[in-house]
């Protein structure tokens, strides 16, 4: 059940990052999931270095952690893509 909660979570992050970014950007669900919880784990180690919770941790700077750190991922692989297609 744990699995399925992060998969579900992963997907809403990875939606609200889609959302936040500027541009138009072409993956399918299972990819903006891939990217939500990647988001989530760069958004919850950074979030563990600042504050005293843990990377796990379920909480509000975790959750703003986690779409910080998908648009931030999201930025990466757009610029990742961009590069790659000239």
């Amino acid at each position: 059940m744990a699995i399925l909660g992060f998969l579900l979570f992963g997907l809403v992050v990875g939606l609200l990052a889609r959302a936040i970014m500027p541009g138009r950007q072409a993956m399918s669900l299972p990819m903006t999931a891939l990217l939500g919880i990647a988001g989530s784990f760069l958004g919850g180690f950074l979030t563990a270095l600042i504050t005293n919770n843990r990377v796990l941790d379920f909480n509000t700077a975790g959750i703003f952690g986690s779409i910080i750190g998908a648009v931030v991922v999201l930025a990466i692989v757009m610029a990742a893509h961009r590069r790659r297609a000239f």
